[in-house]
């Protein structure tokens, strides 16, 4: 009887840490969906490619409020695209904290969790700040517009001739095969305490951001507010990490991204 309560709490448990993942995905989405309170409409910014050198499309003002802006948009769009795919292994490591709970070997897992899952958190906002940076030198420099695209296709094609060639890398396998084996990941990586969890979180996901940092800045080749290209991205993510052939789909996209960006550079000769 009480192991069958046991596992009827810890159904229950998961089902509450599942039920929370969903609505962070699903608000992320919806601040996505609207503009993530950039002032645009992110379906009519949608296709596959805008048209370069558009001069209608000048650089903004970058006051405080608009790096924040800024700052906000990014960060809802890694946890609109990252989580889906990271959301396994939190609730992996919640198993094993309510299962050490109940045990009597540890009297914190709520606060294990949520360090665990901070860890993401801090590498995602360390990525928008990256990200905001390279926005704001990009318009600078008049390498990309208002509309958040590079203005030249030659800058476009590279950008994907070096996402391509970063699929093909050792690097890019490693991270993945670190993202597809949550258990060995936990088993090899293991450190006691709040802060250990925190750091697991950090280091896992840093081999998530690993698999697609490089694709992640395909975005400001299609348009960073493009829902295509984000939707896209976000389901080639969860394919390579949870299909079951989805390591072996890095070496055709990653020819394909290649093929791709040296015809863009072609083509605008």
């Amino acid at each position: 009887m009480a192991t069958l309560a046991l596992e009827a709490l810890l159904r229950r448990e998961t089902a509450i840490v599942v039920a929370a993942l969903a609505v962070l995905t699903l608000l992320a989405w919806l601040a996505v969906l609207v503009g993530a309170g950039t002032g645009m409409d992110p379906f009519a910014m949608s296709g596959w490619f805008f048209p370069y050198g558009d001069p209608a499309a000048q650089s903004g003002t970058w006051t405080p409020s608009y790096w924040l802006i800024s700052f906000f948009m990014w960060a809802v769009m890694m946890v609109a695209m990252m989580l889906p795919s990271a959301s396994p292994m939190v609730l992996l490591y919640a198993r094993v904290m309510r299962q050490s709970e109940r045990k009597g070997e540890i009297a914190d897992a709520s606060l294990r969790i949520a360090a665990f899952a901070g860890g993401y958190l801090s590498l995602w906002i360390l990525f928008s700040l990256f990200a905001v940076a390279a926005q704001f030198a990009l318009e600078q420099l008049g390498a990309m517009s208002a509309m958040m695209v590079l203005r030249s296709p030659a800058a476009a094609g590279g950008l994907l001739i070096a996402a391509g060639v970063y699929q093909l890398t050792p690097l890019k396998d490693a991270c993945l095969a670190h993202c597809r084996a949550p258990a060995s990941f936990l088993a090899t990586h293991w450190r006691p305490g709040i802060a250990g969890a925190w750091r697991m979180g950090v280091t896992h996901g840093v081999y998530c951001l690993g698999c697609c940092l490089a694709l992640m800045l395909l975005l400001f080749v299609g348009g960073v507010m493009n829902l295509i290209w984000i939707a896209g991205l976000t389901l080639f993510v969860l394919a390579e990490k949870f299909l079951p052939q989805g390591r072996r789909l890095s070496v055709p996209i990653g020819v394909l991204l290649i093929v791709a960006g040296a015809g863009l550079v072609i083509v605008n000769i």
